[in-house]
C-alpha cells in the first residue's frame, strides 16, 4: 500500500507521462506528418510504411512496433524496464490515433519552417517531461538499450545511429527541404531536451576565499539561512593554509548572498558557478534545523550583538 507521502510523487509521475505523450502525439499530427518532415523512432518507421501503403494507419504501426519492442525489452532488459516503459508505449500511439482524427490539426500553419521549429521545441519538451520521471517513450529507445546491453556501446551513440537509419529511410521518399527540416527538428529537440531535464533543478555554487571566513560562515548560516561547507585550502602565492567556504544556493538568493559577503569583506575572492542539479540534505531531503531554544543560544555573540 502506498504511503500518504508518496501520493504526490505518483501523481506528478502520471501527469508528466500523460502530458509528455499527449504533447508528442500532438506535434507529430500537427507539424511532422502534414509537412512530411523526417523524424526518428517508431513514428519515422510508421511514416515510411505509410508512404509505401497510403491506407496504412501510422498510429497502428507505431502501436504494433512499440509492443514488439517492449516485449524484446522485457526479455533482454528485465521486468523493471518493462514496467517503467509500458505506460508510454501504450499512451503515445493511443494519443496519436486521437490526434489524427482531429480534422483541422494539420492546418495550424502553412509555413514548413515554423512547423519544424515548433516540432523540435515541443519534441524536446515532451521527451524531457517523460525522462524527468525516470520513464522512456519506448520505441527505438529499446533497440538502443538492447544493443547497449549486448555490445556495451554508448547509449547516446546508438540512439543517434538508429534515428539516422530511420531518417535515412524516409529521405528516399522526401524532398531535400524536408530532410533539412528534419535535421532542424533534431537540433532543436536536443537543445530543448537538455534544458527540460534540468528545468527547475539548477542551483548556484559559490566558493569564497577570505581571511574573515568565520564571520562570513556565521552570517551565511544565521542571516542568509543557507548551508555552508568549510574546505581546507592553501593560497597560491604566499602558500598560507586556511579555510574557504563552499555554498550552494537557489538563484533567487544569489544577489543577497554576494552582497552580504562583500559587506563583511570587500576583498573576498568569490567564484560563482551554475550547477545543473543538486541532491541530498537540504535539497532533495529535509534540512537540518535546531529547536528554537537551541538556535537562539547557537547564534554567535558578535553576530547577535551586531544585529541588535
Amino acid at each position: 500500500m502506498w504511503r500518504f507521502g508518496n501520493y504526490g510523487k505518483h501523481i506528478v509521475t502520471f501527469a508528466c507521462l500523460v502530458l509528455g505523450n499527449t504533447l508528442l502525439a500532438f506535434l507529430v499530427a500537427a507539424f511532422i506528418m502534414p509537412f512530411g518532415i523526417i523524424m526518428g523512432g517508431t513514428t519515422g518507421i510508421g511514416i515510411i510504411l505509410g508512404r509505401i501503403w497510403p491506407t496504412l494507419d501510422v498510429a497502428l504501426v507505431v502501436f504494433v512496433l512499440n509492443m514488439v519492442l517492449l516485449l524484446l525489452g522485457l526479455v533482454v532488459l528485465g521486468k523493471k524496464f518493462f514496467l517503467t516503459t509500458v505506460a508510454s508505449s501504450v499512451m503515445y500511439p493511443a494519443a496519436l490515433a486521437l490526434m489524427e482524427r482531429i480534422d483541422s490539426i494539420g492546418s495550424l500553419t502553412t509555413d514548413p519552417v515554423l512547423a519544424a521549429i515548433f516540432a523540435g521545441c515541443l519534441l524536446g519538451l515532451a521527451l524531457g517531461l517523460v525522462m524527468r520521471v525516470g520513464s522512456s517513450t519506448g520505441g527505438m529507445d529499446v533497440v538502443a538499450l538492447v544493443l547497449h546491453h549486448w555490445f556495451h556501446l554508448p547509449i547516446a551513440v546508438l540512439v543517434y545511429i538508429t534515428d539516422f537509419i530511420v531518417m535515412g529511410g524516409q529521405a528516399l521518399f522526401c524532398e531535400p527541404q524536408q530532410i533539412l527540416l528534419g535535421l532542424l527538428v533534431l537540433m532543436l529537440e536536443t537543445i530543448t531536451l537538455d534544458k527540460t531535464t534540468v528545468l527547475g533543478k539548477a542551483q548556484m555554487q559559490l566558493l569564497v576565499v577570505s581571511e574573515r571566513y568565520e564571520q562570513i560562515h556565521d552570517a551565511l548560516i544565521w542571516k542568509a539561512q543557507v548551508g555552508v561547507t568549510m574546505l581546507h585550502m592553501e593560497t597560491g602565492f604566499r602558500r598560507q593554509e586556511g579555510l574557504c567556504l563552499l555554498c550552494v544556493i537557489p538563484p533567487r538568493k544569489l544577489y543577497d548572498v554576494t552582497e552580504l559577503i562583500c559587506s563583511l569583506d570587500p576583498a573576498a575572492f568569490i567564484t560563482i558557478s551554475k550547477i545543473n542539479e543538486v541532491r541530498g540534505q537540504g535539497f532533495t531531503s529535509g534540512r537540518v534545523t535546531l529547536p528554537a531554544e537551541e538556535a537562539g543560544s547557537a547564534v554567535p555573540e558578535k553576530l547577535a550583538t551586531h544585529d541588535a
